[in-house]
């Protein structure tokens, strides 16, 4: 490609223009709105990325000097059409900031020893201009979004960057504690790894809303939380009788993508452990997604009524450092269990914390695994039993919270995958 430049530059240059500037013809306020700065389109955008890049490509003889030059002439245009808008009441820079970063993309895309070789300059380029196109054009979407999130929700979201990108890359990647099981970066890095998967589901929720439709309320919340799912169904059967048969199938799906999100983390995570664990995991959660056809046919007349799952937002600090807590105490008593008793402790491990969270067993399972102190078959049987008991345990609340009638369909298709999947991880 660099036997023939500077037309691949100038091509770059030219395309970055024209990809920018058809979002903004589209976007260009009606002509009675009373605007009158600058407002340009599918060819004013292309002509400012070729006055960048012709710039650029005079640096060799001129210095720069024409790039310089260019910058401030474009700059008291855009200056110009803002004061003119600000006199009438339009105060935005949308449009001027779209303008100026065409402008340096095509700079950059006639630039030589800056960006090499040319292909990385044309990948770099076009991933600024596409990303810049998707927000121009996701005005009213992301205006929606923003209006759906509180000051608390982004406050949290914050400090969970902050520590993702500030405090965890200084956190020692080392072994220490007791028996060397606490590896700092690696308990962080699972922290937020929790929190992330939570996240998606969260910001789901909040995009879609609790009533948009049974397969969302039980599908997002199962990444969240199937056992929040449970518990609001329960208290929905047993205030409303007649809405158990559905409530029951927000359950069932939630259940379907705990299998599958137990799969994720350990694909994430130590990948050796996935021949093992997709088997049994595998057929509970096909267990689960057949009910939850079976269901969805057997009750069609309830297909309208869902299930609101009332969710915090996971990425609030104080929930996640309790995670990160227990995650501690999980990752010791694990090793003390099968330093002092052998596979044994470490099962014992497994059924005692599935009782409460699915997520910390397996991220200490993986761990160990990837470590080399733990045999991957030990690993998947505590995994599976981790999941058995925190499915028995989310049975027993559907039963005595939300009551027979709710509870049995939950027990009936939990007690099959659960008889199917011990068993094929005990055979493994």
């Amino acid at each position: 490609m660099e036997a023939f430049e500077p037309y691949p530059s100038l091509a770059l240059a030219l395309l970055t223009g024209l990809l920018v500037g058809l979002e903004r013809e589209h976007s260009k306020p009606a002509p009675d709105n009373g605007r009158r700065g600058f407002t340009g389109g599918v060819r004013t955008y292309p002509l400012f990325s070729l006055l960048g890049a012709t710039a650029s490509l005079m640096q060799p003889a001129y210095g720069a000097l024409p790039l310089f030059g260019a910058t401030m002439g474009l700059s008291l245009f855009l200056a110009i059409g803002y004061w003119r808008d600000a006199e009438h009441g339009h105060v935005g820079l949308t449009s001027e900031a779209s303008a100026m970063l065409t402008f340096f993309l095509g700079a950059l895309s006639a630039s030589h020893g800056l960006i090499e070789p040319v292909q990385t300059r044309v990948f770099v380029v076009s991933s600024i201009a596409v990303a810049a196109t998707f927000l121009l054009s996701q005005k009213t979407e992301l205006r929606q979004f923003s209006a759906k999130l509180s000051r608390d929700d982004v406050i949290a979201t914050v400090k969970f960057l902050l520590i993702a990108v500030v405090v965890l890359p200084v956190l020692p990647n080392e072994p220490l504690g007791p028996y060397g099981a606490l590896n700092p970066y690696r308990i962080g890095f699972m922290v937020l790894l929790i929190a992330g998967i939570g996240f998606v589901g969260y910001v789901a929720m909040r995009l879609f809303g609790h009533g948009r439709g049974l397969l969302i309320t039980g599908a997002i919340g199962g990444l969240v939380s199937s056992t929040a799912v449970t518990l609001a169904s329960a208290a929905r059967a047993k205030q409303t009788p007649q809405l158990a048969p559905i409530s029951a199938l927000a359950v069932v799906i939630a259940n379907t993508i705990m299998f599958v999100r137990v799969l994720v983390t350990v694909a994430v995570v130590e990948t050796s452990l996935l021949p093992r664990l997709s088997v049994p995991l595998g057929v509970m959660a096909l267990v689960n997604l057949v009910a939850v056809g079976v269901l969805a046919l057997r009750d069609r007349a309830h297909r309208n009524e869902v299930t609101d799952v009332e969710l915090t937002n996971p990425f609030e600090l104080r929930k996640a450092l309790q995670f990160g807590a227990f995650f501690v105490f999980i990752l010791v008593a694990s090793r003390w269990a099968t330093e002092t008793m052998g596979d044994a402790g470490t099962y014992l491990t497994g059924l005692l914390a599935g009782l409460t969270d699915v997520d910390a067993i397996t991220l200490t399972m993986s761990n160990l695994v990837k470590g080399g102190t733990l045999a991957p078959a030990t690993a998947t049987r505590t995994i599976v039993l981790a999941v058995a008991s925190n499915t028995v345990v989310k049975g027993v609340m559907a039963v005595v919270l939300g009551g027979w009638a709710f509870g049995r369909r939950i027990v009936e298709v939990s007690g099959v995958a659960l008889v199917l999947g011990l068993g094929l991880a005990l055979a493994l």
